[in-house]
Order: C-alpha cells, then structure tokens, then sequence
C-alpha cells in the first residue's frame, strides 16, 4: 500500500486525509500512509463538508480516502464537489480503490530511500470542534510509543493480549489506548463500528477479549441492561474507560460481577495523559476520582520525563495545597510541540517553561494524587460555590430510574446559576421526578448547593463522536425553553450552605 501511495505521487510530508468507519483498510493505511513518508490525517465519519473543507485547507492535504458510501453519506461525492476548492488536493480514492492497489508490486529498495526519523509526523488527530473550528495535534512516533509505555505499565496490557476496538480509530482514544500498544505489544486486535450493543457484547465473548475501551456512558449500559446476567465477561481482564470520569457503582459492579478491573484515563489529543489503574491505585473507590501525579517519587520511572502543576486560572498561581482547585498544566515527551500552523493558538496553550494548559480543572488531593474536578467551561457557579457536572452526573448514574445524564448551568438572576439535569429515562413509561433525583443525592451526603434543581427529561443525550457530552447545545435548548416561559420540574434550595 505504502508503495501504491508513492506511485501515486505522495512526497515525504504530504498530508494525507482518511475518512472511514473502523475496517481494517484504516488500521492499514496509519502504516503505509507512514511508510510512504506521509502523514495521517484521519477525521470521524460524522463530518461532513464544513469540517473537510477547513481541514483540508489548513493542511493543505494531498490525498483524501473516503468510502463510496457509509450509512447514508458518501464522502466521494463530498469531496468532489469540493475539490475545485482545494488546489493541493490532487488524489481522492476509495476503499475500493485502496484494495486494489495494495495488489501491485513492493520495490523494497525505492521505499527504503525515503528518509524516516523517530521524530517524524505520524498522525495529525483533531479537537472535537464542538464549539470551535477543529484543532490539529500533531504527534510524532516518538510521542505515541511513550503514549504506549504509560499505558502498559500503568494497566498492565502487554502481548499476546486481545483488545476490541471500540472507538473510532481517529484520536487519543483508539489510537493512544488500542492501536499503538497493540503495535508496540503484539496481540491480536478486533475493530468494532459502528457501536451495536449486542454484536459488541458477542465479540467480547467470542473473541475472548482481554482488553477495552468504553466511554462511561456504555459502560453504564452495560451495567443496567436487562440480560445483563448472561453476559460471560470473565476472559477480560481490563477495561479502560476516558471522554468522563467513571461511576464508582459501575466500577464496583464490574469488579463483582466478572472480577474486571477499569481502569481511569484522562487524556486529550494533544498527547497529555493520566492513569489511574490497579498497579499504582488498587483501591477501586480511590481509582474513580484520582490519579498518580506522574512525575513524583510515587510513581513507576517510565513517567519521571512528565511534570505537571496546578493553576489559578485567574491569578496563575501554583497551587499545591490539598483541596486546591486548579487548571492542570501538563509537561512531558508524550506532548505535542504545538497546534498544527496554528501559532496563535500554541502561543496561548504553551507557558515560557514548556508546560501545555489543558483547559480542564484538577483538584490536589492528599500528597501525590489530584483528581479531575471539571473542564472549566462546564463548572456550574452557584452562589460563589464551584459545582463540578461530572460529580453531579456520576452521582445520578447510581439512581435505578436513571439510564443517562447531564449536567448543565441554568441563568439565574439571584445566584448567577443554578443546576439543571438532562434525564435520560431507564424506563420511558417510569421517569423519575426531580424529588427522586434530590433525595437520592441527599442520601447520598452530596451537599446542598449541589444538588439539582430543574429538570429536563430527554431521549438521548447527545454526544459528538467521541462521546463527549455536548454541553453547548443543551444550554442552548436550556435558554430557548427558559425565554420561551417553558416549565419544568424544579425545586428551589434553602440557600447555599451544606
């Protein structure tokens, strides 16, 4: 394949865009894409022509392989229209294609002469651009096999291991946590798209996997679906899980159902990463809501090159007293050098010592540990207190009436904001009623402040390809609801104490 590229003109550093569902063609094309001197540039298939034409542009892309067709759309027909707009696209193939080239002839002598280094562009993954243009993370082979030990030393994944899959093969997500250390490891490695439950329940068994990744959001569906005691999970040994920090009850349900240990990531595509696993945190309820400072003496030499610190986000001081909550500023080999031809934002991202502004708040927990608070832009500020969504949705994640949910910031002219949550019915015929939601919190020892008090039931939650929540456009259909004089269940609370 790396030879038919060539043929078909690809230079050493020519961008090459790839949009397709996980088949293995994909996993191939990260290789011969590499080894044809070029450099990945894979986005998910729900995009469509705004994201392809901005992308394209800004990487001034050479090739773009696409499908035909793919569950209704066909990324041909897109990026033909938009070619003429394109002068440095000069290839656009399908998988059909692609197949068909990798039939031809290997000149090993004329692949060899293409110069290759460690240090090398391997892939450009993107930002989610939920509420931006997306933002290209150049890493090198270099940052990815780092990406690789992290993982396997904190998780224990090593060869001849079976992983699944499950993510699109397009970011951190699938590529830092499967693609890359099933490269560097060794095993055998099943793709799964898009997501069915049932047929991902089948390979698991089937295929007798080892190893996974699934967003909090499945994994809690796992937990509550209704054959959940037929589901023979016992050849698993690990299952990881990122996009949201995981429920504690799901944690432990998977622990005493089929002895499954998750593992806690945080990470970002610009290459930052946290693991919280059974080697450095093996207490369960510990591991749900903390990770190992990498850099300290706590922890395992490999991660000794990552630094990291929390900051005021308004005073930019360092802050290292427990129960400090911060901006995490992250340092290390894993890390991009900066925004792909997007000085400006590097400029913004990067301080003078090198330490990249992830934009997410940690909290400093007892020494050595700091937990995932929030991302900055979804604290909910009520009254001067500092209210973190994921606590609230992880808390509600444990009602038996509730199968999703989401926690978003309503205006309010007394307290600056209050919380509303977005519920997903377990059963449609059987919401609950925000009463319930209140007095399971308060069960709980949530205190006052936090607990919710509007609240929206909804089908689904609606999520971008990574399944991160997509906070804007539910505050958006908050404000239209509260402008539109729509009424909800809510409950006003005595005050901010608690």
């Amino acid at each position: 394949m790396a030879q038919a590229l060539v043929d078909r003109g690809l230079r050493k550093d020519d961008v090459v865009m790839v949009q397709l569902p996980n088949v293995w063609e994909l996993a191939m094309l990260y290789l011969a894409v590499a080894r044809a001197g070029g450099v990945i540039a894979p986005i998910p298939v729900q995009w469509r022509a705004k994201e392809f034409s901005y992308i394209a542009g800004l990487t001034e892309a050479a090739m773009f392989i696409t499908t035909r067709q793919f569950r209704g759309f066909s990324g041909l027909d897109m990026a033909r229209q938009l070619q003429g707009q394109l002068p440095a696209l000069r290839e656009i193939l399908t998988l059909e294609d692609i197949r068909e080239m990798a039939r031809g002839a290997y000149d090993e002598e004329r692949l060899g002469a293409i110069p290759m280094d460690a240090n090398d562009i391997f892939t450009i993954c993107w930002t989610s651009g939920t509420e931006a243009e997306p933002k290209g993370c150049p890493l090198s082979h270099n940052n990815w096999l780092f990406q690789a030990r992290m993982l396997s030393k904190a998780t224990g994944f090593g060869p001849h291991q079976t992983q699944l899959c499950v993510a699109p093969l397009v970011n951190m997500t699938a590529v830092g946590v499967n693609f890359i250390p099933w490269l560097t490891f060794g095993g055998t490695f099943v793709l799964h798209h898009p997501f069915d439950a049932e047929i991902f329940i089948g390979q698991m068994v089937q295929e007798q996997v080892n190893f996974t990744i699934l967003v909090p959001a499945v994994i809690n569906m796992i937990a509550k679906h209704p054959n959940v005691d037929q589901f023979d999970l016992r050849a698993v040994r690990t299952i990881t899980t990122g996009s949201a920090p995981p429920s504690l009850w799901a944690m432990q349900e998977f622990k005493r159902r089929w002895g499954i240990e998750i593992v806690n990531i945080w990470g970002q595509n610009e290459g930052t990463g946290l693991v919280a696993g059974p080697v450095d945190v093996p207490d369960v309820a510990r591991r749900a809501d903390r990770f190992p400072d990498w850099g300290k003496s706590c922890v395992d030499w490999v991660v000794q090159g990552v630094r990291t610190k929390l900051v005021d986000p308004v005073t930019k001081e360092v802050l290292t007293e427990v129960g400090a909550v911060g901006e995490l500023a992250y340092r290390g080999p894993n890390v991009m050098a900066g925004y792909y031809r997007r000085p400006d934002l590097t400029a913004k991202a990067f301080d003078e010592d090198g330490y990249f502004y992830t934009g997410d708040l940690f909290q400093r927990k007892e020494e050595n540990f700091i937990g995932f608070f929030d991302r900055k832009k979804d604290i909910i500020i009520r009254g001067g207190f500092n209210i973190s969504a994921q606590e609230v949705e992880n808390t509600l994640l444990g009602h038996p009436k509730v199968a999703d949910v989401a926690a978003v910031a309503m205006p309010d002219p007394v307290l600056g904001e209050r919380t509303c949550v977005y519920v997903v019915p377990r059963a449609p015929g059987d919401p609950p009623t925000l009463e319930e939601l209140v007095e399971f919190m308060k069960s709980r020892g949530v205190a006052v402040y936090k607990w919710p008090e509007r609240l929206e039931l909804i089908e689904a939650i609606p999520r971008n390809p990574v399944g991160k929540i997509l906070k804007k456009e539910l505050r958006e259909d908050l404000r239209a609801k509260m402008g539109a004089g729509e009424e909800s269940p809510s409950v006003p609370l005595p005050g901010t104490e608690g």
